[in-house]
């Protein structure tokens, strides 16, 4: 099969042939139709996300068929998200926090993933997909979408939702939210005239720089760009009882600030991974009330090119190769 491999963090990707991967107990081969590109692969295509394993295949928002091996038939339509397998024992798995797991394997991280024509994953951790959509339109919706569905559970039922950094988890997430009745306002770099835009297409109150104050008293506020400095601002637009949640993996150093931002109760958490019933509770809100994803395609060869265009804030909604 081909593939793009990562052999140090810092390099461009490698593209390889190689045999397609053996599969263990527990496992299904996948032939892969589009794989979502996330801003997680930038972080560990540059660098910033440490031990990753090495060579590694990134990608971890997967939409292929099944071809062989346990728990789903062949052909069947599958999703393999970030989350890749879990220990089942620790303290977090046995307490519904399974995203916290110690000993977790991460798809495209510690685990080989989808910037490639095949992968194997475990069945377990596979969601079965609904028909309908273009295997391109999913695909976002297996990290994007889930870890913004997640940071919108623990924004709390705000009706006034800031968004900062309006890119491919904000876009889903501002639908999921207005099909709530929440009003939307999102929040971009200075200038990022594109993406105001799709806000306010896909129904947002307002959007403008996030260096301007929100023209309503936030809520909550949803922190999707990997910029610290936005944690300090977005506090200074909640009311009091407030939540800022921070939906990256990583982000750069949050500066210090006057600790009457935090006070009345406001409050600051971060999102970490998802779990199982993360996805199947998005895919079930998605049946009901349908999600446009809005994608660039890029070739399975073009992958630097895509990850490019969401370094640089180039992108207008979520990047998918289709190997």
């Amino acid at each position: 099969m081909h593939a793009l491999v990562l052999d140090e963090p810092g390099r461009p990707l490698r593209a390889v042939e190689r045999p397609s991967p053996p599969l263990l107990p527990g496992q299904v081969r996948i032939r892969i139709s589009a794989c979502g590109v996330c801003r997680t692969d930038v972080h560990i295509r540059d660098g910033e996300l440490r031990e990753p394993k090495l060579p590694l295949v990134l990608g971890h928002q997967i939409v292929g068929r099944v071809v062989d091996g346990e728990g789903f038939p062949a052909d069947a339509r599958v999703g393999v998200p970030w989350l890749g397998w879990t220990c089942g024992e620790c303290r977090y798995c046995q307490t519904g926090r399974e995203n916290l797991c110690e000993r977790a394997l991460f798809t495209g991280y510690t685990l080989d993933g989808g910037f490639a024509e095949e992968t194997v994953a475990y069945a377990a951790y596979c969601l079965p997909l609904p028909a309908g959509p273009d295997d391109s339109e999913l695909a976002p919706l297996l990290c994007a979408g889930l870890i913004g569905y997640r940071a919108l559970r623990l924004a709390g039922d705000a009706e006034r939702l800031g968004l900062y950094g309006f890119g491919a988890s904000a876009h889903i997430v501002a639908q999921l939210a207005r099909s709530e009745g929440r009003r939307v306002f999102a929040f971009t770099r200075e200038g990022d005239d594109e993406a105001q835009s799709l806000a306010r297409e896909l129904g947002a109150d307002w959007a403008g720089s996030s260096d301007r104050p929100a023209p309503d008293e936030l809520d909550a506020a949803i922190i999707f760009a990997p910029v610290g400095a936005l944690v300090p601002l977005a506090l200074r637009s909640v009311a009091r009882g407030g939540t800022v949640v921070c939906a990256g993996i990583h982000m750069s150093d949050i500066p210090s600030f006057p600790y009457e931002l935090l006070w009345q109760e406001r409050s600051i958490r971060s999102v970490a991974n998802l779990t199982r019933a993360d996805g199947t509770e998005l895919l079930e809100r998605v049946a009901q009330a349908p999600v446009r994803t809005v994608v660039e395609r890029f070739p399975l060869m073009a992958a630097e090119e895509a990850l490019d265009s969401i370094r640089s804030g180039r992108l207008r909604g979520a990047a998918v190769l289709t190997p």
